[in-house]
């Protein structure tokens, strides 16, 4: 399938979304384990629709820490019962005062190897009233 690109003077192919996430782990094992009890993410996995969000940042930015070459952002709802239920669990959920705003609600914990990971609620949509 082909699409027009806005930004380009010829047809391009279609990218439908993102297939996968890969990344180096010091125990893949232990982590794919943590990911799955705590996240519910599996070696594979059917995602919800909706925005993904693709975002290059400055190297100097301070989004998330300086150290770090990406942040995982999982698109979320009940944000409030997940916090609870990760805090049970021991894992240090971080909130920022002015996370929240016009693209929804968000919460930042890591995973054991120190990865950062960004729970996002987005904002609910009002519904259109049918006449």
């Amino acid at each position: 399938m082909t699409s027009y690109c806005p930004f380009c003077s010829r047809r391009t192919m279609s990218v439908q979304g993102i297939g996968g996430l890969f990344f180096r782990a010091q125990d893949p094992v232990a982590l794919a384990k943590w990911y799955s009890t705590h996240l519910g993410i599996g070696a594979k996995w059917t995602q919800a629709s909706g925005v993904t969000a693709f975002q290059p940042f400055p190297t100097s930015s301070s989004y998330f820490g300086e150290e770090k070459q990406f942040m995982l952002n999982l698109r979320v709802t009940e944000l409030d019962a997940l916090i609870a239920r990760l805090e049970s669990q021991g894992i240090v959920v971080e909130r920022g005062a002015d996370w929240d705003g016009e693209f929804g609600r968000f919460a930042r914990i890591h995973d054991p190897e120190g990865n950062p990971i960004e729970l996002w609620e987005p904002k609910q949509q009002p519904q259109s009233e049918s006449t």
